[in-house]
């Protein structure tokens, strides 16, 4: 038999198999349930992970929500977790460093790219206007007047605001003014972290109020809601809490806060630990190695039970000479040729963990690599393990490196990028950059803000032939010097350009520059150079052997 049902403009049908026949004889209730399960799963679509009737999926809750309801509820509880696994398990540890080290390293590096064509400047003067705008940033950034709180340069910032990312999910940073001797720029950096970036007096989350995040009805941030302290201070405990609301934007448009996380859901207020998919295995792991940790010190022990039929054990027993008891010595230890009297119906019984476990590391490994594949990171990058061949080696390094240039790249874009935007504005206003226009086109003021972030480069397993490859690139016209300085080194080949040509000149007047090598001549067939002939030869015809 076979039924037929309409679904909007969707026709479905279902036809009875052999078993649903035998079932409608003698069920006919069951077989009518059958047939009503089978046509919600034609309607409900093709999709097995979808189903809810298979015995497979039917246990499968999955929680619906936009963004911020599946996020915003369990953020205190990641952020706590991802702390607790970042003081005390070495694979979390490992794993964020080598993000952290990978992408920031010894800094970013500004390296201003203004564009000629629009500022129709010549070579030598936009040449000249990209030195002194970034010799007016290092006077900003390199010092730690930079910072609010007077602590950390540039760099010690930039490596902070992406640990705080990586750890706690987010971070804001604050671009207030105050004015210090010593600094002529009166904008400063203040980290916040985000456990202080809540609603004000705790109200409940709304459409326009999620986490501490007022935005507007298009979802731009309008206003920050900041608590005056950490929610967890040890001196604010039993004090009122009070916010400080933040604009996003100056009156001006200018940025007022950077709120630095990992966009992965459009409407998303608050960013998501790093860790977040991989917290539970790696607290199981950790626990599942210090169990193994123990158990192999407890079979190193080589630990010695008596048993007894009235539970006293060695108590009866007198101190001889060979044990070196005393008699007020209530602990009997094993010693090298010792003879112990055991009472009647005691007997020594020893306990074998039976460890080290053989299983223990082909079963850690197998975890790292999925824990590996949620971070983007490679097995051998996670653990530090290089042991297979030279090509597997590079390719895990160049997948770990495409993971690292794109973090650094958001980096670069989303914090480094707006820092020197704002500082750019202060140094235009003060007279200290030149820029004409500026202010008054956008279209300019862009042009003189384009800027690339040099970090440095990545690790090389054979350097020669890395060189090679950069040389053959350069001949064949795919890539600039300043490029590949960059990508072998993480140089500047423009700031190099000057001690080269005074370390050339050095080495010349010192008379140790090197001579001009002579073109090399033709080999022949036993390796020496060819003997030269007074006649031309053809090239038409073969070398002699």
């Amino acid at each position: 038999m076979k039924y037929e049902a309409r679904i909007g403009s969707r026709s479905v049908s279902v036809e009875e198999n052999l078993v649903d026949r035998v079932i409608r004889y003698l069920d006919p209730a069951r077989a009518n349930r059958r047939v009503a399960a089978r046509f919600s799963a034609v309607v409900a679509g093709g999709y097995i992970g979808a189903s809810t009737t298979r015995r497979q999926t039917l246990s499968w809750p999955a929680q619906k929500g936009d963004a911020d309801a599946v996020i915003l509820s369990d953020l205190p509880t990641l952020r706590e977790r991802s702390r607790d696994l970042l003081r005390n398990e070495p694979l979390a540890v490992g794993a964020v460093n080598t993000v952290v080290t990978n992408v920031v390293g010894t800094g970013l590096t500004l390296k201003s790219q203004i564009d000629r064509d629009v500022l129709k400047l010549t070579e030598e003067q936009a040449d000249a206007w990209e030195a002194q705008t970034e010799r007016e940033w290092h006077l900003f950034f390199d010092p730690p007047e930079c910072d609010l709180a007077r602590t950390l340069n540039g760099v010690a910032q930039q490596e902070l605001a992406l640990r705080q990312v990586i750890e706690n999910g987010d971070v804001f940073i604050l671009m207030p003014n105050l004015v210090r001797p010593g600094s002529p720029y009166g904008m400063k950096l203040q980290m916040v972290e985000g456990d202080r970036v809540c609603n004000k007096d705790g109200v409940q989350d709304t459409a326009t109020l999620a986490g501490g995040v007022e935005r507007d009805s298009y979802g731009a941030p309008v206003r920050y809601h900041i608590l005056d302290q950490h929610p967890g201070s040890a001196y604010y405990r039993n004090a009122s809490r009070t916010w400080t609301v933040v604009p996003a934007f100056g009156k001006t448009g200018r940025r007022n806060v950077i709120h630095l996380f990992k966009t992965l859901r459009p409407g998303q207020s608050r960013g998501v630990p790093y860790l977040a998919p991989v917290i539970e295995p790696l607290k199981q792991l950790g626990r599942y190695t210090e169990a193994e940790i123990m158990a192999a010190v407890i079979a190193g022990m080589f630990t010695v039970f008596v048993k007894s039929e009235g539970g006293v054990g060695l108590s009866p027993m007198e101190p001889t000479v060979e044990t070196g008891g005393k008699d007020t010595d209530d602990d009997f230890k094993l010693a090298s040729g010792a003879i112990l009297n055991l009472a009647k119906g005691e007997e020594i019984q020893t306990a074998n963990p039976g460890r080290p476990n053989q299983a223990f590391d082909p079963f850690v490994m197998a975890v790292l690599r999925q824990i590996g594949v949620a971070l983007e990171l490679p097995f051998e990058v996670l653990v530090k393990h290089f042991t297979a061949s030279y090509s597997a080696a590079r390719a895990a390094l160049l997948e770990a490196w495409r993971f690292f240039r794109s973090r650094r790249e958001w980096l670069a874009a989303n914090f480094c990028q707006m820092v020197y935007e704002n500082w750019m504005d202060e140094a235009v206003a003060l007279g200290r950059v030149k820029a004409p226009g500026y202010f008054a086109d956008p279209l300019l003021r862009k042009a003189y803000l384009g800027a690339d972030w040099i970090g440095p480069a990545p690790g090389q397993i054979d350097p020669v032939k890395e060189v090679e490859a950069a040389g053959k690139r350069l001949e064949l016209r795919l890539s600039t010097v300043a490029e590949e300085t960059a990508a072998l080194t993480g140089g500047d080949f423009e700031r190099n350009l000057p001690q080269m040509r005074k370390e050339q000149r050095m080495l010349k007047e010192a008379g140790l520059a090197p001579e001009p090598s002579a073109p090399k001549a033709p080999a022949n067939g036993s390796g020496m150079p060819a003997k030269p002939t007074d006649a031309p030869q053809n090239e038409d015809q073969p070398e002699e052997s």
